[in-house]
């Protein structure tokens, strides 16, 4: 019989919270965070793996608003292995319902939740302790000119930083464009071709 996982769906059409059955003994831990067809009968989206990612930070480390062109687009699923962080999903499709909001996920190495996104959404998240690592599975090869980013700080998306963060981020996420001014660019996926193309949770 295949580890329970439960799924809970975020604000943000076709992204999830997702907890997989944690086993601990006098050993440690045991935990499978993504087999797929449990994955594909919670989530009800066939996953196909073509990448893995492992992201060490520090405490204060800021990553995203990262995601990827429409098309191809990429799907990801997101957890911690070690650590704390708060993920969180941004609406960056243009034309969407929810667009420009958020729904977040505080992830540890205890519960092992994660985070499902469908194609089209943008992902961050803020580290919360030295030497935590979130661990990546996505659905597309890496292509750099296909990789975007909009400004976690940006004012009019305002992600919830919690007190106390000192954020820390890379150049190409402190230079990013706001979202109103990737709008204006064209950079931004279209929620129609998402709809049309990309079966959803």
């Amino acid at each position: 019989m295949l580890p329970v996982m439960e799924a809970r769906k975020l604000a943000i059409e076709g992204a999830l919270e997702l907890t997989p059955k944690v086993f601990p003994d006098s050993r440690g831990v045991f935990v499978s965070p993504f087999q797929e067809p449990a994955f594909s009968e919670v989530v009800g989206v066939s996953f196909e793996l073509r990448r893995t990612i492992h992201s060490l930070s520090r405490k204060d480390v800021v990553r995203g608003i990262h995601f990827t062109t429409i098309p191809p687009g990429c799907a990801k699923h997101v957890y911690c292995s070690r650590g704390r962080a708060l993920d969180f999903v941004v609406d960056t499709r243009l034309g969407s319902p929810t667009f420009g909001q958020w729904d977040s996920v505080e992830m540890d190495d205890v519960s092992f939740r994660s985070m499902f996104l469908a194609p089209g959404l943008g992902h961050a998240f803020v580290a919360l302790e030295d030497n935590t690592v979130m661990s990546y599975l996505c659905s597309a090869s890496y292509v750099p000119e296909q990789e975007l980013s909009v400004n976690a700080l940006d004012p009019e998306i305002g992600l919830p930083i919690p007190a106390g963060i000192d954020p820390v981020m890379s150049e190409r996420d402190t230079v990013a464009p706001k979202l109103s001014e990737a709008a204006a660019l064209g950079m931004l996926p279209d929620y129609d071709y998402c709809q049309r193309h990309f079966r959803l949770p």
